[in-house]
């Protein structure tokens, strides 16, 4: 009999939520849900920083509060509490962006460590993450999937990026905490895929400590799962994939198109959400040697690995495959997994309000771009408050 899941089920999927929570989540899901008032308020909210003027405790008391865990780790923690007593887990990712320095890098790299020791000392931060791009120049990466001659200082900087990627990777494997490295830019990827499997080659010989990520709304990312499975079993580690459909699409629409080349995106969605079920079936199918983060918001999909995993015969709480959505996302699937047994994660980002204003600015776009996401959570959110208004 397959898993009995349903993700319309609000009283699970916002019963961590009091009821001016949940009427804040109706408040931004409804901004988001128009495009042009969101349009309008991320112009406001960008023109008042620049400008200095005192916003930041309206974006702490709204989107701030609603995406993020806090601005320390330490404050992070009433969030890590309240999900855990709901058995999801924290993932909490430093989402300070713009760090250009060799500094800003070595700092970046410090705490993410914190996160990797907070990890090993709670039992509730299953994994950790950092981006490659918060420990290295962007322009270094892409002058190196260029295969442009580096000088002297280039290569002494990245020999310090390749330092910065290990003792992170160093310290997860002697926590036993599970480092995931997030996708980015197809015209830097490379770069970093290189340095993922140098870590894995490291530090997954015993099992999956180091995950590499999967964008599949990429035309090659399946073909380079495989091949990844393939060149782990060869060189005898485990293969750590988190699948995600991907988060650059009109970048690299546009970049494409501006120098010329073949779009490396799915021509569709309908070729996207095939790519990613694949890669999940392929993921199931060589779980002995693979290791799988379904990182989507799409239900289809997960539902799909629920059932995969029941045809096999995997137990809920297999620890090789791991479900995982956004803070202030998606709570529909993730509360509902996790009531089921299921192994679920959410991304917690925290730092300071003004440093984490490009993650919430991407969140406003996603939400409005991605057909129906925000209508979806506005749909589940006022199903709830009607359900406990009846109640």
């Amino acid at each position: 009999m397959a898993p009995a899941i349903s993700f319309d089920d609000t009283s699970v999927a916002f019963s961590y939520k009091s009821d001016s929570a949940l009427k804040k989540a109706n408040f931004i899901f409804s901004m988001v849900n128009h495009p042009w008032l969101s349009a309008m308020a991320t112009s406001s909210v960008k023109l008042a920083l620049k400008l200095n003027l005192p916003v930041e405790g309206i974006i702490r008391k709204t989107a701030f509060e609603h995406f993020c865990g806090g601005e320390t780790i330490e404050n992070s923690a009433a969030v890590i509490d309240q999900l855990a007593s709901f058995n999801i887990g924290t993932i909490l990712d430093y989402s300070v962006e713009g760090e250009k320095s060799e500094n800003g890098f070595d700092k970046t790299m410090q705490e993410t460590l914190r996160t990797v020791t907070t990890a090993s000392q709670s039992g509730r931060i299953p994994f950790t993450v950092f981006k490659v791009t918060g420990l290295a120049s962007f322009d270094l990466l892409e002058k190196i999937q260029a295969k442009k001659e580096l000088t002297k200082a280039e290569e002494a900087a990245f020999q310090r990026v390749r330092f910065r990627v290990n003792k992170i990777c160093l310290a997860a494997h002697r926590e036993g905490i599970p480092v995931l490295i997030d996708a980015e830019e197809t015209w830097i990827q490379d770069t970093i895929d290189l340095l993922a499997y140098e870590m894995m080659s490291s530090y997954n010989k015993e099992k999956a400590i180091v995950f590499n990520t999967y964008q599949l709304y990429r035309t090659q990312s399946l073909s380079n799962l495989k091949e990844a499975v393939a060149k782990g079993k060869q060189q005898g580690y485990f293969l750590g994939a988190k699948v995600v459909r991907g988060a650059y699409m009109e970048k690299e629409r546009e970049r494409a198109s501006q120098l010329g080349y073949p779009s490396p995106i799915q021509p569709d969605k309908e070729a996207s959400d095939n790519a990613f079920n694949d890669a999940l079936k392929f993921c199931v199918e060589n779980l002995d040697r693979v290791s799988v983060m379904c990182g989507s918001h799409n239900e289809q999909s997960n539902l799909l690995l629920t059932q995969l995993m029941h045809e096999r015969s995997i137990a809920a709480e297999d620890k090789r495959i791991w479900f995982a959505q956004l803070y202030g996302m998606s709570d529909n699937i993730s509360f509902n997994l996790a009531k089921a047994g299921y192994n679920v994660a959410k991304y917690v980002p925290y730092g300071p309000v003004k440093a984490v204003m490009p993650y919430l600015l991407r969140r406003a776009a996603e939400n409005t771009s991605v057909a129906g996401q925000s209508s979806r959570e506005l749909t589940l959110i006022r199903k709830e408050l009607k359900r406990r208004k009846l109640a």
